[in-house]
C-alpha cells in the first residue's frame, strides 16, 4: 500500500515536472513572435527619440523580458538534465527565479506609477502615496521570500532525491503569499486610475467631447492592470495547493508582463504621434492665405496643447517632441470629416 502511495506521489511530481518544460516554450515563442510584429513600430517611434527616461524604460522592459524568458527557458531545460539539480542549487535558484521576474514586475510598475502621476497633474501627494505603497510591497515580497527560502531545503528534502526532470514543484507554508504585495499594490493603482477614467467619461458625456489621448491613456491603464492582476491572482492560485491548476512555472507570467507593457506604450506613442503629425500638417495649411485645410472628401483634424513629461514636475518645463515616448498627452482629439460629416475616433 505504502508503495503504491509513493509510486502515486512519485507520478504526479513527475508530471508537474513535465509541465513547465513546455509552458516555458509557450512563453518565449509569444514574446519572439510579438518583439517581431512590433520591431517595426520601435523603430519608427522608439529609436529616432534622442535618450531620456521614457525611451530607456521601454528599451530595459523590452529586452529585460526576451532576456529573462530566455534565461527560463535554459534554467528549467538544463536542470532537467539528469545530475544537475541539487539542494542547494534548488533552493537557490527557487529565490533567483523569484527575484529576476520580481525586477521585471517592479519595473513596468514605476512606469505605472508615472503615468498616474501625470494623470493627476504631477500631484506630489499622489506620487508620495504610490512611492510609499511601492516600497512597502517590495519590503513585503523581500520577508516572504526569506522566510519561504529559509524553509525551502525541509520541503523538497523528500522530493530532491527522486529521478525528476528539474527542482521538485511543491509548494507550501506561506508561498502562496509571494505575489499578495504586488496585487495590492496593482490594486491601488487601479483605483486611481478607475477614478481618473469615471471622472474623464462622466465629463466627457456632459461636454459631448470626442475620444482624446488623455482618455486613450486611461484606457490602456484599465485594461493593463485588469491583465496584469488577472495574471498575479493566477500566479498565487497555482501556488496555494487547493485547485488543480498545474504549475506552468513564471515564464507565462514573464512573457504576459512584457507583452503587455510594449504594446502599452507603442500604442499611446503611436497616438501622441499621429496627433502631432496632424496637428502640424493642419496649421501649415491654414497658414497660406486663401487655402483650405480641406485637401480631399477625406479630412483629418486634430488639437493638441503641450504634454506632460516623465521627468517634469509641477511648474516644470513641458515637452511637445514628436518621437518622445515619455510624453504624457494631457488633451487631444482626433476626429475627420467625410462630405460635410464628422466622425470622432
Amino acid at each position: 500500500m505504502s508503495s503504491e502511495t509513493d509510486n502515486s506521489k512519485f507520478a504526479a511530481l513527475y508530471k508537474g515536472n513535465l509541465i513547465p518544460l513546455h509552458a516555458v516554450l509557450v512563453g518565449l515563442t509569444w514574446i519572439v513572435h510579438d518583439y517581431f510584429v512590433t520591431l517595426e513600430d520601435e523603430i519608427r517611434y522608439i529609436w529616432p527619440q534622442k535618450r531620456n527616461i521614457g525611451k530607456i524604460m521601454f528599451l530595459w522592459v523590452r529586452y529585460y523580458s526576451i532576456a529573462l524568458l530566455l534565461f527560463d527557458t535554459v534554467q528549467i531545460h538544463v536542470f532537467s538534465i539528469p545530475g544537475i539539480t541539487s539542494d542547494n542549487l534548488c533552493v537557490a535558484m527557487d529565490s533567483i527565479i523569484r527575484v529576476v521576474g520580481a525586477i521585471s514586475l517592479w519595473s513596468v510598475e514605476i512606469i505605472m506609477q508615472l503615468r498616474v502621476y501625470a494623470l493627476f497633474k504631477c500631484s506630489k501627494k499622489v506620487a508620495v502615496i504610490n512611492g510609499l505603497l511601492f516600497a512597502g510591497s517590495i519590503a513585503g515580497f523581500l520577508w516572504i521570500l526569506v522566510h519561504n527560502a529559509v524553509r525551502r531545503r525541509a520541503v523538497i528534502a523528500d522530493a530532491i532525491h527522486l529521478p525528476l526532470p528539474g527542482c521538485p514543484v511543491v509548494h507550501s507554508g506561506i508561498e502562496w503569499a509571494q505575489w499578495v504585495p504586488a496585487t495590492a499594490f496593482e490594486g491601488v493603482l487601479f483605483g486611481f486610475a478607475l477614478f481618473k477614467t469615471l471622472e474623464s467619461t462622466a465629463g466627457r458625456i456632459q461636454k459631448k467631447r470626442s475620444v482624446s489621448l488623455y482618455s486613450l491613456l486611461l484606457r490602456d491603464n484599465i485594461l493593463y492592470f485588469w491583465a496584469i492582476s488577472c495574471i498575479l491572482v493566477f500566479n498565487n492560485l497555482m501556488v496555494v495547493g487547493v485547485t488543480k491548476i498545474p504549475w506552468f512555472s513564471y515564464s507565462p507570467f514573464h512573457a504576459a508582463v512584457g507583452v503587455l507593457t510594449t504594446r502599452m506604450l507603442l500604442n499611446l506613442q503611436k497616438a501622441a504621434s499621429l496627433e502631432i503629425i496632424i496637428s502640424s500638417s493642419e496649421r501649415s495649411h491654414s497658414s497660406i492665405p486663401g487655402r483650405s485645410s480641406r485637401r480631399s472628401d477625406l479630412t483629418w483634424r486634430a488639437a493638441s496643447v503641450p504634454a506632460v513629461s516623465f521627468g517634469s514636475t509641477p511648474g516644470g518645463s513641458y515637452s511637445t517632441e514628436h518621437p518622445s515616448l515619455n510624453t504624457f498627452p494631457m488633451r487631444g482629439t482626433i476626429n475627420f470629416e467625410r462630405q460635410g460629416q464628422q466622425f470622432d475616433l
